[in-house]
């Protein structure tokens, strides 16, 4: 009998590549804190050239975190002062230009009792349903900014053990002003847990 495949932490070479590569191969993989983990399914890129809804575009202190910092960092910044948003860094080696990638949904896979604890809901579908939902559901906040996702198995990303096949759609993004068109949200097609469904931004 074979044992089923360990979980593997992603090292910083997988974040030194383009925003959009890693925010379409993030879809499937988890993203740990603790006793909680949840399954990656819904992301958005944002690229620092080209992108002004990206914060290295408009924000010194963005960029100031770039230089200070690997790939494979978290980014974490209160949004309008009411939800923490975690995101990650990517350096992209072949044209020395950087990006995040943001975590908008996942699917709760350990910890659950946890996260409905967190959340005040027992709906398992809406627990983690949103970049707001997610780091309440696995208590992610500023304490997090700036520590590697690549390193301590207590707050990382994985390759999950035995990991699931998912048909990965594109789409605009959600809650911006600016490059709204831009088909840089990319999810897991019909998984009930996403934000906002493919072809439902508005």
């Amino acid at each position: 009998m074979t044992s089923s495949p360990q979980p593997v932490i992603l090292d910083t070479g997988f974040f030194e590549r383009d925003p959009l590569l890693c925010a379409a191969e993030l879809i499937g993989m988890d993203l740990v804190h603790g006793e909680c983990r949840g399954r990656i399914i819904e992301t958005e890129a944002y690229r620092e050239i080209g992108d002004p809804a990206c914060h290295l575009f408009t924000r010194p202190s963005a960029r100031e975190f770039v230089r200070k910092h690997p790939a494979g960092t978290a980014y974490v910044y209160l949004n309008y002062g009411v939800h923490w948003l975690v995101n990650v860094l990517c350096h992209d080696l072949s044209t020395e230009t950087s990006g995040f990638v943001l975590f908008r949904a996942l699917e709760a896979i350990a910890g659950i009792d946890i996260m409905i604890q967190r959340r005040g809901t027992e709906e398992q579908r809406k627990l983690c349903s949103g970049p707001g939902r997610l780091t309440a559901a696995l208590d992610i906040g500023r304490r997090h900014h700036g520590l590697s996702l690549t390193s301590d198995p207590d707050f990382c990303l994985q390759v999950p053990g035995g990991q699931e096949s998912y048909r990965i759609v594109s789409d605009r993004r959600i809650g911006i002003s600016a490059a709204k068109d831009h088909l840089w949200r990319f999810l897991a097609g019909d998984h009930p847990g996403v934000s906002v469904p493919a072809g439902r931004a508005r």
